[in-house]
């Protein structure tokens, strides 16, 4: 079975740690401030990337008695801590080091080495954010960037966010290096070093705030919420629907829960199909006995139809939403 957002996760997490190491070595090389962000970054990318990786594996456990409706949002926590890590460690780290590139007014170097290596990460990180990209649309195809972005698995979202940031850091970098090199003033450095931090700090606030939303029990999506009322609205038992809640319990897994309230002609209708209720009456009115067996084998009956309509809501709505995996009925 594919797992929502694997693929992305892996692929980025084993780009990062091999541009960490030649950024790390790119600066020692050249001592540039945006390149040192550079490799801080890739490193927090990699780090959190790490922790994507374990929080879809623990997402991945089976419901049991200690959580019966499964691990699912393990995955939103351990997304939320890769995003705290991204504005803590990618973004603080490396806005400190581009201020204090000001004060120690440190030159680049730029050699054939610190062009290849930006050159070969820039490749990489493309690469990366490629597969997060077909993974996005083709989990949400026909719908725009936009709500893709709303829809789409946390997991997928940090790795577009994260390499599509790092695409644009490597290029302020290179641009960054080369104006140092050229004017001889250490301020574009530094400041390249700087613009990296906040789009670093700027994707981090999304991410965190895109996943205290799951864990706070967010609603399902709108048109799947439509699709369960439709369900529930037309079927003809079915007088009225009230208190529909929702929540998300993981990518693509949610659970529904409402109070319906049913039509008693239509279960009358139904329990007496087989025998008009007339002619039950006229056999058993002058006999007691078989009176009170019938109003329990009806009170039966009528309890067992309220079960099999129920059970009918629920492979309706599954049908029409394969992701709403617990359903919660309720008959007023």
């Amino acid at each position: 079975m594919k797992v929502s957002g694997l693929i992305p996760v892996i692929a980025a997490l084993s780009g990062n740690i091999f541009i960490t190491i030649i950024k790390f070595i790119g600066f020692f090389l050249s001592k540039s401030p945006s390149l040192f962000s550079e490799a801080v970054h890739s490193f927090a990318d990699a780090s959190n990337q790490a922790l994507l990786l374990i929080g879809i594996r623990r997402s991945m456990r089976k419901p049991d008695e200690k959580f019966t409706y499964g691990y699912g949002q393990e995955r939103f926590f351990w997304n939320l801590v890769s995003a705290c890590g991204v504005f803590f460690i990618g973004a603080g780290v490396t806005i400190y080091h581009g201020v204090m590139s000001f004060s120690h007014r440190e030159t680049a170097e730029v050699g054939t080495i610190t062009v290849a290596i930006l050159s070969v990460s820039l490749i990489i990180e493309i690469f990366s954010f490629l597969i997060a990209t077909k993974e996005l649309r083709h989990k949400h195809s026909g719908l725009k960037l936009s709500e893709m972005m709303k829809k789409g698995d946390p997991s997928t979202l940090a790795v577009l966010l994260e390499d599509g940031v790092a695409v644009i850091g490597i290029i302020v970098a290179s641009v960054s290096i080369m104006l140092t090199h050229i004017t001889g003033h250490y301020v574009w450095d530094a400041t390249g070093s700087i613009i990296i931090g906040v789009m670093l700090a700027i994707v981090a606030v999304i991410l965190i705030n895109v996943n205290r939303g799951y864990l706070i029990e967010k609603a399902i999506p709108e048109e799947e919420r439509e699709k369960v009322i439709s369900v529930i609205s037309h079927d003809p038992s079915v007088v009225c629907l009230r208190n529909f809640r929702s929540t998300t319990l993981g990518v693509d897994c949610y659970r529904v829960k409402c109070n319906i309230e049913l039509d008693p002609n239509e279960l009358m209708k139904e329990a007496t199909a087989d025998k008009p209720l007339q002619e039950t009456y006229k056999e058993v009115k002058e006999d007691y006995g078989k009176f009170t067996r019938f109003c329990y084998e009806y009170t039966d009956r009528i309890i067992r139809l309220v079960g099999r309509r129920i059970d009918r809501l629920e492979k309706g709505i599954q049908k029409e939403s394969p992701g709403i995996k617990y359903i919660d009925i309720e008959v007023d």
